[in-house]
């Protein structure tokens, strides 16, 4: 009996000895490139499945036709350890996505269970969301969790991280601020992936294929990733892991790997002048007649390259007579209607005036409701268009400026949005990091006539879709902003003008840390007399085109006739180059026409 006793004890301890020697957790914290696992390893045949894209500076890899079999490998590659998924982790993903029709579904990645095609995970995107979808096994079931209005979907790159921990999921798109989520069950402790695949790009069989370009596609098993890729110089493009392949020059003599099909995104088109819209956003048109190679910015045609042709003369091409003098012109492109141009009138009895081109001229379109009109500025956010204008508008004893907005059903700007300005000079608009900002320049309080006062700059709000408070900046008199990058660093510079006693005043120069604008240099202004410039610098009665002429500088060109000349745009179109003036003194505004040979 005592025998007995002593051999199943024996057996049980070397039973418990032998699974605790063989078992290991299932995560570590080590990242797994499952882009790069997906990949023939060096020294394989060249992959049917992708092809290599350069895009906007940077490779990415694009999905081929269903012809081939989609990039998949075993589950059991990375899950070395254990069979299941690890509890909580985190997934990084590089994208580029061109917009997305109305129910339609792709799969980033997917968890397939081999046989009966049943998914076990998939990250799949639609038109403005992300969805994180798990089968949990037992009687819970499959579920969702879906982030709305993430913008991933707008042909431009982004990097996304998505951390799972239990109920709660968190989505961080560019370094920027994170969306969290939490489901009624938690993310399954025990999902098995005995017997299932990977898929990169599908959700296996080519269902769901993804369109887009995939750049990064990384697992980090027990930890958020977040922190080890914010901040970042290039948050869009941030690394924790990307293939090899989409490091190096394509098509090196001694690459040991296989050699991708290469190619650039772009497409050239010969002929007449096509559409220019966000879906053509990068594309070229070569133009055989111009001699000229042209790429598309979403809204129109820039040029990039073109023969020399030399100014032979300016043609006095259209009088525009606007509803009073007119202090600035904005001339912008609206996406299948064409080119506009909203003109700031000084008389608030009439209002400003928004001209389209119309039968090769500049015809009035629509007129707005202004008061003191200063300046406009058109920008976009992702399809939207708008027009802000620096005006006085009263109301409720306080000082405001309009935003508008084009409305697509009616084909006018509508009004979108107040915000309190003082005696506003200027707007600029710009984009830092995937979030859109407005700054305006507050020239003067009314009430106490005082020039030291906050600039603000607002940030736009994807959920509330209105533009905020973002940060206020002290200036004297501000009269213009201007927004510029040099390499990582964004900078803005503020125009001061007046301080209330003097122009000897500094305009500074501020650059984006840690989320805000901190001053970078300050420069001295020259002294314009005692009182602040209300009007531009003229010179007699004509306006002067200039070339450059080397270290000898500008040199004149041709003497245009102007009368209290205030601001120059230029444009193009199918019948040529232009340019127009705004006159501050008289309703009568001018577009010259460009002659070459």
């Amino acid at each position: 009996m005592f025998s007995c006793h002593f051999l199943l004890l024996t057996w049980v301890l070397l039973t418990a000895r032998v699974q605790s020697h063989s078992w290991r957790p299932c995560t570590d914290l080590l990242p797994l490139d499952l882009l790069s696992k997906a990949l023939p390893p060096p020294g394989h045949a060249t992959p049917t499945q992708v092809r290599m894209v350069q895009s906007k500076g940077s490779r990415g890899l694009r999905l081929a036709s269903a012809v081939a079999a989609p990039l998949n490998f075993p589950a059991s590659q990375i899950f070395t350890n254990c069979y299941y998924f690890p509890s909580e982790f985190s997934l990084v993903a590089t994208v580029k996505i061109q917009t997305l029709r109305q129910k339609t579904n792709e799969y980033i990645f997917s968890v397939v269970r081999e046989g009966s095609d049943s998914l076990l995970l998939g990250l799949r995107v639609s038109k403005n969301r992300l969805h994180f979808l798990t089968t949990s096994p037992g009687p819970g079931g499959r579920s969702r969790m879906t982030f709305k209005d993430v913008g991933l979907d707008n042909n431009r790159w982004h990097t996304v991280v998505l951390a799972v921990t239990g109920p709660y999921a968190t989505l961080t798109v560019d370094c920027g601020l994170p969306l969290e989520l939490k489901q009624v069950q938690p993310f399954p402790s025990h999902l098995s992936t005995r017997g299932s695949r990977f898929f990169v790009g599908s959700r296996g069989r080519w269902r769901g294929r993804f369109s887009g370009l995939l750049r990064q596609l990384v697992l980090l098993p027990g930890s958020d990733a977040t922190p080890r890729l914010c901040p970042s110089p290039d948050p869009a493009l941030t690394e924790l892991s990307i293939p090899q392949v989409l490091k190096t020059t394509p098509f090196q003599p001694d690459q040991q790997g296989p050699v991708y099909t290469y190619e650039a995104e772009a497409r050239v088109t010969v002929g007449d002048r096509p559409p220019c819209s966000r879906p053509e956003q990068g594309q070229l048109w070569f133009n055989a007649q111009g001699k000229g190679l042209f790429i598309c910015d979403g809204l129109t045609w820039r040029t990039l390259l073109q023969s020399k042709q030399r100014l032979d003369y300016v043609e006095d091409y259209q009088d525009l007579y606007t509803r009073s003098e007119t202090l600035d012109v904005e001339v912008f492109s609206i996406p299948s209607e064409g080119l506009f141009m909203a003109a700031a009138n000084k008389d608030s009895r009439s209002g400003s005036g928004i001209y389209r081109w119309t039968n090769a001229s500049f015809q009035l379109y629509q007129n707005i409701s202004t008061q003191e009109a200063r300046s406009w500025k058109h920008f976009t956010i992702d399809d939207k268009i708008f027009l802000v204008v620096a005006a006085n508008f009263r109301e409720a004893g306080s000082e405001r400026s309009v935003i508008y907005q084009w409305h697509r059903r009616r084909r006018r700007f509508v009004r979108y949005q107040t915000l309190e300005t003082h005696t506003a000079q200027d707007w600029e608009a710009f984009r830092i990091h995937n979030h859109s900002f407005l700054v305006v320049a507050n020239h003067r309080r009314e009430r106490d006539s005082n020039h030291n006062i906050h600039s603000v700059i607002y940030r736009w709000n994807p959920d509330t879709k209105l533009f905020e408070v973002n940060q206020t900046l002290l200036t004297s008199g501000a009269y213009d902003w201007e927004f510029f990058t040099v390499g990582p660093y964004h900078f803005l510079v503020v125009a001061n003008t007046f301080d209330g006693r003097t122009t000897i005043i500094s305009s500074t120069i501020y650059v984006w840390l840690d989320g805000s604008f901190q001053t970078f240099q300050s420069i001295q202004r020259m002294n314009l007399g005692q009182r602040p410039p209300q009007d531009v610098f003229s010179w007699g009665s004509a306006g002067y085109l200039s070339r450059w002429q080397g270290y000898e500088g500008f040199v004149p060109v041709h003497s245009l006739p102007t009368f209290g000349c205030r601001d120059w745009e230029d444009f193009s179109t199918d019948e040529g180059s232009f340019l127009i003036y705004s006159s501050a003194k008289s309703r009568l505004s001018k577009v010259f026409k460009l002659r070459n040979y």
